[in-house]
């Protein structure tokens, strides 16, 4: 969508590159994907997720320090020693992560900072580090309209380079204009196949995108992957998709055929209902699978929302997921 009068988009938020997704590694840092969150966390509290994590065994009591999150103090202990102690877990086990990464042509929208497609190649690249520094296996499924590139799960970081290089060939594929509009064979729903197929069990499975062309279908294929797996929706928006106000001579482009948006209150209300009914009918399918929906704007540092959403405190161990 463009405005006849706007000025040229900034072009490093047009597309990504490796450069720019090798230094979001020094980002990947203050957000945690393990069952115990910070209470400030998305996931925390009564609406968290069933987040498995890795395993966790009992290792030791010790002593409440400043920081401690305050749901691991042992009362009874406390009571008897007369002094706060908490009860400290170890990770028993690895759990393999999963990034599926959607960079079709519904996703190359922006209004401001960065695409939609851009920001969820950042987002891949701050999970993929994340995991990286946990010492978990990382693969992904990597998707347009027309091709799919599927990764096994691997601990390196040649894996997470191989990853990310896919995410880059992709999204810079977008801003190549299609000489005609042509139908593509890859659709969501069989992205989600291939994931179903790839994490058998106790995986963390993070969808990146929009969810554009989802359907019962696909709401069939998330509960299947919910229920050996852990599933994180990162749903990716742009403020410019929620409320949208129509200036003269604002035209829009789909599947390569332009038109002119009409102006006035009528349109306006029309399109900001529709993004409403679309949000609250995911919210409501989430909810129910207990599946976290984690919304982030494309027009503000995902790294920075991450932290927020995740809990804003840094992890004192630089190994947790």
């Amino acid at each position: 969508m463009k405005n006849a009068t706007s000025p040229p988009a900034i072009a490093s938020g047009i597309q990504t590159s490796l450069e720019a997704l090798l230094m979001l590694r020094a980002e990947a840092r203050g957000f945690s994907f393990l069952p115990r969150q910070p209470v400030t966390s998305l996931l925390a509290g009564r609406h968290g997720s069933r987040l498995r994590g890795r395993g966790l065994a009992f290792e030791e009591l010790r002593h409440y320090q400043q920081g401690d999150d305050i749901r691991t103090i042992d009362w009874r202990a406390t009571a008897r020693l007369r002094s706060p102690h908490v009860r400290v877990y170890r990770e028993e086990r690895e759990r393999p992560v999963l990034l599926v990464v959607d960079q079709r042509r519904t996703m190359f929208f922006g209004s401001r900072r960065a695409m939609k497609s851009v920001v969820a190649a950042e987002v891949a690249a701050l999970v993929a580090w994340r995991t990286l520094a946990a010492g978990d296996r990382l693969g992904g499924i990597v998707f347009n309209e027309f091709e799919m590139v599927d990764l096994a799960p691997h601990r390196s970081q040649t894996r997470i380079l191989r990853l990310l290089h896919e995410v880059v060939r992709l999204n810079q594929l977008l801003a190549e204009e299609p000489a005609e509009p042509v139908a593509g064979s890859v659709t969501l729903n069989h992205v989600l196949e291939a994931a179903q197929r790839r994490a058998v069990h106790d995986y963390l499975v993070v969808l990146i995108g929009d969810l554009d062309g989802a359907d019962e279908t696909t709401q069939r294929l998330v509960t299947g992957l919910s229920a050996h797996n852990d599933v994180l929706l990162v749903g990716i928006y742009d403020p410019l998709g929620a409320s949208l106000q129509v200036q003269p001579g604002m035209t829009a482009v789909d599947r390569g055929i332009s038109c002119e948006l009409p102006v006035g209150s009528a349109f306006a209300d029309s399109f900001r209902k529709a993004f409403e009914h679309r949000l609250d009918h995911w919210m409501g399918i989430a909810r129910s699978l207990r599946v976290p929906v984690i919304p982030l704007s494309a027009a503000a540092s995902p790294a920075r929302q991450l932290r927020d959403l995740f809990g804003t405190h840094l992890q004192r161990r630089t190994d947790g997921a």
